[in-house]
């Protein structure tokens, strides 16, 4: 597996870590923090069993102003889950590359100044496996986590799969990255807490799980529609609870290599179902374009 998976750790000046490969685990949900409050910290408690309770150790609600994660430190956040309106909170190993991270965006969904409506704010949940993870217990397990973590949560819509895992938001602060996510395009570029106050209802690109809710999933005429548009070998709609499918592409995540000629079939049949529903980066100000290369990696899979 392991020569599928390239293996990547980028550093700048001074030894400061700036990404790696892993994985993603990612769920959108157009519901206010209070209402889904408690099947968070169901899905936390399930990743803390997967990868053990010291594979977090630092907790922050504002970034960059990191604490230990004691017993107290425990208790606080769990408290503050269960009984704010309104909060972001982001928990890691910070001492290094940060292999495990969760980082979740609970919003009122009350209008913000460039969304007038509230119509785009969602609440947003995101997990981090490193690839060590899944050559380990295997992508079955992997797999089987991401439908474990999104049992609990009204999503419309998630995904799993491959990822440059960062502190950053990478597309757009990092060149770096983008030698890479051209070549691999199979492997995400993870931003959940910017994308939980635009995204909405729409999809945030194709995965290797692909979780879909509602509106989406009704507009594609539900699970069987779905299954009636693709027909890739290894490709398999799975129904779930609460009207909502994973569209799984093959048995295991693959980066592709558009080197050579690896451009990952199933996920550009999957994204040309998709694509009236795909998000699209759109710049909040007036004055401000949304750079070339962040429209061209969003459409890797359509172009």
């Amino acid at each position: 597996m392991s020569e599928s998976i390239p293996r990547i750790r980028i550093y700048a000046e001074r030894g400061y870590f700036l990404f790696r490969d892993g994985l993603s685990l990612t769920f959108y949900m157009r519901h206010p923090h209070v209402r889904i409050a408690a099947g968070v910290v169901r899905s936390l408690d399930t990743y803390l069993r997967a990868i053990g309770q010291n594979g977090l150790s630092d907790y922050s609600e504002r970034a960059g102003q990191w604490q230990k994660l004691d017993d107290a430190g425990w208790a606080r956040i769990r408290d503050e889950l269960l009984s704010r309106r309104q909060l972001r909170v982001q928990l890691a190993d910070t001492s290094g590359e940060q292999p495990y991270r969760f980082e979740y965006t609970g919003s009122s969904l009350e209008p913000l100044p460039w969304d007038s409506d509230g119509s785009n704010l969602v609440s947003a949940v995101s997990f981090w496996l490193p690839t060590e993870y899944l050559e380990q217990h295997g992508p079955g397990r992997v797999r089987e986590l991401a439908l474990e973590l999104a049992a609990p949560l009204p999503l419309s819509s998630g995904h799993a799969g491959l990822s440059f895992n960062s502190e950053r938001n990478l597309l757009g602060a990092v060149e770096e990255v983008q030698e890479y996510c051209f070549r691999y395009p199979g492997m995400d570029i993870p931003d959940p807490s910017l994308l939980a106050s635009d995204i909405g209802t729409r999809v945030k690109g194709v995965h290797w799980l692909n979780f879909l809710g509602q509106p989406v999933l009704g507009e594609l005429g539900g699970a069987a529609g779905l299954r009636a548009r693709l027909h890739s070998p290894g490709t398999t709609v799975q129904e779930l609870e609460e009207e909502r499918v994973v569209v799984t592409l093959g048995p295991r995540p693959e980066a592709g290599d558009t080197e050579r000629g690896d451009v990952l079939p199933a996920y550009r049949e999957l994204a040309r179902v998709l694509e009236p529903w795909l998000y699209r980066t759109v710049s909040r100000f007036a004055h401000l374009e949304v750079p070339e290369h962040v429209h061209r990696w969003e459409r890797r899979f359509l172009d």
